[in-house]
Order: structure tokens, then C-alpha cells, then sequence
């Protein structure tokens, strides 16, 4: 939470942690104005509750079963269409990306100034399928890095994101086969000589670990906090069902709401996305179906992890693994049916789908046969596969850091170098009042919670409404990307503030209440994630930006790079710093100071998580890392896969590794050569 009056700074210079081991932060301005008491302040992460759906026992029968079961989904290379993209290919490295080559996407998701769409296709820092080197960051070069203001020496709206799947139509699914059956077409952004090459995302990829304590997911927060057990769009869809069956196995369609679920709402996004996971025009039932169906006939008939090793020590797989053979010594049909109590996949009938994937009819059938017939489990599966991924997610908490240690009371956890960076992040660098909490963000469920929607005054001095969690700190001019200033699919507006403004949407704390015509700070705004282990998970900011945390810290200590236009409210636009965090602003750090931020960001890694020790363990995994240059023209060719006319894909193979951990992988940075 920030303070509208005053906005004061911290002044509390911690040399040991106090009795109460909590670091009160402070919002603002002067270093000498009043005191106030703050509304989130520092702790060990262990203090942090981890908020379960409160109904969940209404679907889950075993939670270690659906632990296994959300792992099992998250790490299987089977769940994308091309057999090769799962959940941890861009989630595999201290649940980020660490990949370097071919790992950039063009301004895609630009706007005009009304709002509607206006793609950048045109990539201006490298080609499609180059390898990034540190010296082609940060993106915005300054001749003086501590003048916003200073000549600008180079520039790209290009992101650092993570590559998915090719350009391709789904047709099928290829009974008993990983690899589905799709219609590849000219691909006019991601080609290198005509030939395609991978999509790659248009954000950057935020890590999962700590991302249950997140109230919204996504860097703009369409991940709803309530899952509607079929999108990420929670009680925004009218229309989103799952099935229930009565006794006697009859089945209806039944809307659901698990709250406190932004991760379920989450996890079945990138499996319908043509971008990262799947070929345009599957469904989460075509995902599921068995092997009875003529279409769809995919993961429920798959062995789990069938295509990579699970270490026999694995700290929630190893019980049932087939090491040395792929896969679990299960199916993913058992895995469902002990998990999750009967009426949610247990019945006789089968259900008819409409062209648009809606619920048509429902009848008694010993089994789907035609493309458009489900049974129940294959219509159910986004409601398996989004609880039981957040259920595994949910155990990826890294609360064992020198500084969770520190402010539990180990006076001898923080180097003095570090202590003296904590003082900074608490004081003259603000770095507190975005990053509050033990979850270090203020996009927790903790704080969010106790405020959805709130008042400040933003960096042209003027007072406006924002969502709690949410800031538009300068990275780039906002109408290259609008986040939470976006809208659904269903044309609501993604910030609670605006949903408020429409009546769509309350917040009882805030007081008055916004009107229609009172102004939105919303438009580039960004979930502000947590910084927990920040070193290991570069690049930084929304576009990958950023390589090092030295850069991260000129680039606050400079007050932003505030450039190009921001929308003010739904009629009219303005000047960016109209919806910039009033907190960003020159800070005048010494390069002493700057070294002793960055020390204390160091301290805020848990080993678990850089070794990949329990619960950070986890299976075999092949990453697509770009495609081989053709060796007759390897500045300007790709070899082509002649069975699919798509570019040949590289893999990095990441070993399987049990609860003992194994080496750490190298980061993002140790991934850059030094030339191309």
C-alpha cells in the first residue's frame, strides 16, 4: 500500500534487526518530513501465509496425489502440440528462462493512442534466431546513464522473451503420439529467409517460484484471482462451465469459483496460446481426450513424462518413477481419479460441443464418437490441469535466504556491505515501497486484499485511482505495451479501477469511491513481482531489458526511462509521467551506494532454488534453443525440417535432478558469448 498524504521516504537506517524483526517502510518524499506507520513492511517469508481456495476440498480428495499430478503436467513436453513445449521450457531456471538465442520478439503489442492495436513487427536489435550478447544491453543506451535526459545512443522496443511453437493450424491429434497433426503457414514476423522459425512471447517470462503469493498473475494481471476452471478470465466469462455429475452419473454444466487461484487461472493460459504452447485452434478438451475419441486423442493417453527421465529421489515424482525408462509408472486417467472426488470425472454420458467449444447437449453414450463428443474427464481437464498445476506451484516457495534469516533474528546472515544495502532498499532507494513484504511485492494476496484499489499522487503531482500492486515505472513509453490498461477478451477493462468506474467492480476501502470521471493511473502499469532470487533470473523488467543488476539500479537511480505517451483515462491522453509511480524519480545514489543495493539483491537467493534442491528438483527436460544456421550461408539461412517445412530446432538437454539438487545451470548472463 502507498500513502497518498504525505508521501514520505523511509528513515530507518537498520543496523540490526529490531525486537519485532520487521523493517517498517515509509512512502514519499523528504528524508525529513514526519514518520508514519507503514502498511507493508519487511519480514521473513515464513510470516506469509500462502492462501489456499478456501473450497478446495469440494475437488480435491488427495493433495499429495494432485501435487504429483500438477508436477507431472508442468514439466511434460507432451502437453504442447509440437510434443516438445511444456510449462518449464520457459520456467526451467529458477522458474525463469535462461535461454539466449533466438529469444526476441518485435513491439507486437503496440497501440494507437485511442487504444486499438498497432503492432511493431519490424525487429530493430537483431534478426529473428540471433544470439543476444551483454552488449547489446540494456535496450536503451544513454550516453550518461544517471540522465534520463541525457543523448540517447541506441534504442529498440524489441522484448527478451521466451521462444514457444511455429506458425501452424491444429488439424488433430495423432492417437498415442505426443506430436500433433497441424498445417504450418508462412509465418511473416518469425522467419529467417522465409523459412519459420519459433514464435517467441511478447513479455518477458517472470519466474514461478514465489508466484503463489501473487493475488493476480501475469505481468498485467488477466490471470483473475478466482478460477472459473476453464480460462484465466475467472467470473469475468459469463459463459466458462464445467461438468458435474448427479447421482447416476447424469452430467451439467455448473460454474465454479476457486478463490485465492491466480495461479490455476494462470497455468491454463500458455497451453491455449500460439505463441507458446499450442497450434492455433486446440482445445483444453482436445488436450485431455482419450484414446476412444477420434479427435483429442492426446495426454489421457499418454504415459506421464513419457519422453523424459524422473529421477528415482525426485521429491514428489521419485516413488513412481520408471528410471531408468521415461515416464511414471502411472497414467494420467489415475493420477485424475485420485486426486479429485468422482462427480468431476466420473459418468457414463458423453457431451456434444458447439463450433465455438460451448456445452450443447449431454447424453448416455459408452463413449465420444465423433470430433465434437467429450467425455467427462476430457471436458474437465482444464479444471484438473489449472488445480493440480497450482497445487505443485504452490510448494515452489524459496523462504531460506540470508535475508529471511536475517530478519529472523541471525545478526550474522547479512555481510555489513549487505546491511548497509538493506538500509537503502528500505530508505533513499525506495525500493521498498513497490517491493513491500516478506512476498517482496506489493502485488501479494496479503496486501492486495486489504485494498484493491488506491489513491496517490503519480509523478505529475496530481492525484489519481490505481490498483494496489500495479506501477508504470518508465521501462518504455507505455503505448508500446498498455498491461493492466488493456481489456479482456470480452471487452472489460483488465484494472479493477476501471471495472469500477463502469460499476462492474467495488472496493468498500476506498473512500469516496471513484467516479466515472475521476482519472485511472492504470495504462503501463505492470505486476510488480517479487525480487526473490533476482540474481539468478535475468533479464529484467517486462521486456527483458535490462541484463544485470547494475543496470537495474542505474536505471531507478536515473528516475526511470520515461519516454513517448501514456493514456490518461478512456477519453483523453497525456504525457507518460501523467501514470508514472511517483516513487520513481532521481535518487542520486553514490557508485558506493549502487554496489551495496546490488549486495544486498544477492542476498536475497535461497541455495535450494540455485542448486535445484527440494522442492526445486524436478524431471529430464529438452529446450528448443533456436535452429542451426545452414552451414552454406550461416548469416543469412536456417536449416529447414523437410517433414514440416519449419526451421530444425537445437535442444539443451536440462538432466533430471532428485531433492539433493545437482550443479546450478548456468544464468542468462553466463549464457552470452562474447561475440556472435
Amino acid at each position: 500500500m502507498k500513502l497518498l498524504f504525505p508521501r514520505l521516504s523511509s528513515l530507518l537506517a537498520i543496523c540490526a534487526p529490531p525486537v519485532s524483526l520487521l523493517l517498517w517502510s515509509l512512502v514519499g518524499q523528504p528524508l525529513n518530513a514526519q514518520t508514519v506507520v507503514p502498511s507493508n513492511p519487511l519480514g521473513p517469508l515464513r510470516t506469509a501465509p500462502i492462501a489456499e481456495p478456501p473450497n478446495l476440498s469440494e475437488f480435491v480428495r488427495d493433495r499429495q496425489t494432485a501435487i504429483q499430478l500438477g508436477k507431472a503436467l508442468f514439466w511434460d513436453m507432451q502437453v504442447g502440440s509440437d510434443g516438445v513445449t511444456a510449462c518449464a521450457s520457459c520456467h526451467f531456471n529458477a522458474g525463469a528462462d535462461s535461454r539466449a538465442i533466438n529469444q526476441l520478439s518485435p513491439g507486437l503489442l503496440r497501440v494507437f493512442a485511442d487504444g486499438t492495436a498497432n503492432p511493431d513487427n519490424t525487429f530493430t536489435l537483431l534478426k529473428p534466431n540471433q544470439q543476444l550478447l551483454a552488449s547489446d544491453f540494456p535496450f536503451r543506451k544513454l550516453k550518461i546513464i544517471t540522465d534520463p535526459n541525457s543523448q540517447v545512443l541506441a534504442d529498440s522496443n524489441d522484448v527478451a522473451s521466451s521462444q514457444g511453437v511455429f506458425a501452424t493450424k491444429f488439424v488433430a491429434v495423432v492417437p498415442g503420439s505426443a506430436f500433433e497433426s497441424g498445417a504450418a503457414y508462412p509465418d511473416t514476423v518469425y522467419n529467417v529467409g522465409g523459412i519459420n522459425v519459433r514464435r517467441v512471447a511478447a513479455r518477458n517470462a517472470p519466474s514461478v517460484i514465489n508466484a503463489v503469493f501473487n493475488f493476480r498473475n501475469f505481468w498485467d494481471g488477466r490471470a483473475q484471482n478466482d478460477f472459473n476452471g476453464v480460462n484465466p478470465f475467472g467470473s469475468r466469462d459469463p459463459d466458462a462451465r464445467v461438468l458435474v455429475a448427479a447421482i447416476g452419473g447424469e452430467l451439467s454444466g455448473v460454474r465454479v469459483s476457486l478463490p485465492n487461484s491466480s495461479l490455476a487461472s494462470q497455468a491454463v493460459g500458455p497451453p491455449l496460446s500460439h505463441f507458446e504452447m499450442t497450434y492455433e485452434g486446440r482445445t483444453f478438451s482436445d488436450i485431455g481426450d482419450k484414446l476412444g475419441a477420434v479427435r483429442g486423442k492426446k495426454i489421457l493417453a499418454l504415459r506421464p513424462l513419457g519422453q523424459q527421465l524422473v529421477a528415482r529421489d525426485d521429491s514428489v515424482l521419485g516413488s513412481a518413477s520408471r528410471n531408468p525408462s521415461p515416464g511414471l509408472r502411472t497414467s494420467y486417467r489415475q493420477l485424475i481419479q485420485a486426486a479429485f472426488h468422482s462427480k468431476w470425472w466420473k459418468s457414463q454420458w458423453v457431451v456434444q460441443i458447439g463450433a465455438d467449444g460451448s456445452l450443447t447437449s449431454v447424453y448416455r453414450a459408452t463413449g465420444p464418437q465423433s470430433t465434437t463428443e467429450y467425455a467427462m474427464d476430457e471436458y474437465n481437464f482444464a479444471l484438473f490441469f489449472g488445480i493440480a498445476v497450482q497445487m505443485y506451484e504452490a510448494t515452489l516457495v524459496s523462504d531460506d535466504t540470508p535475508l529471511d534469516r536475517y530478519l529472523a533474528g541471525n545478526t550474522g546472515a547479512l555481510s555489513a556491505e549487505q546491511k548497509s544495502g538493506l538500509d537503502l532498499f528500505t530508505g533513499k532507494g525506495r525500493c521498498v515501497n513497490c517491493h513491500g513484504g516478506p512476498e517482496l511485492t506489493n502485488a501479494s494476496v496479503r496486501n492486495v486484499t486489504s485494498q484493491r484499489l488506491e489513491r496517490m499522487l503519480m509523478g505529475d503531482g496530481s492525484q489519481a485511482v490505481y490498483d494496489n500492486g500495479f506501477y508504470n515505472i518508465g521501462v518504455r513509453p507505455t503505448l508500446e505495451d498498455l498491461a493492466l490498461g488493456g481489456v479482456d477478451p470480452f471487452g472489460k477493462p483488465l484494472s479493477d479501477t476501471r471495472m469500477a468506474q463502469i460499476g462492474l467492480f467495488t472496493d468498500p476501502k476506498l473512500s469516496p469511491p471513484i467516479n466515472q470521471t475521476e482519472r485511472a493511473a492504470v495504462d503501463g502499469a505492470f505486476k510488480t513481482p517479487s525480487l526473490r532470487n533476482i540474481a539468478l533470473t535475468a533479464p529484467y523488467f517486462h521486456n527483458g531489458g535490462q541484463l544485470t543488476l547494475d543496470q537495474v539500479v542505474d536505471f531507478y537511480d536515473r528516475g526511470g526511462d520515461r519516454t513517448g505517451s501514456a493514456r490518461v483515462n478512456s477519453t483523453g491522453f497525456g504525457a507518460n509521467k501523467s501514470n508514472l509511480d511517483a516513487d520513481v524519480v532521481r535518487l542520486g545514489l553514490t557508485l558506493f551506494e549502487k554496489a551495496n543495493l546490488v549486495a544486498f539483491l544477492g542476498a536475497l537467493t535461497d541455495e535450494r532454488v540455485r542448486y535445484r534442491r527440494a522442492p526445486f528438483d524436478h524431471p529430464q527436460l529438452f529446450v528448443p534453443n533456436g535452429h542451426p544456421w545452414n552451414p552454406a550461408n550461416p548469416t543469412g539461412d536456417v536449416l529447414q525440417n523437410t517433414s514440416t517445412g519449419n526451421a530444425q530446432d537445437s535442444f539443451i538437454e536440462i538432466p533430471a535432478v532428485g531433492r539433493y539438487g545437482g550443479t546450478t545451470l548456468k544464468t542468462f548472463q553466463q549464457n552470452l558469448p562474447l561475440s556472435r
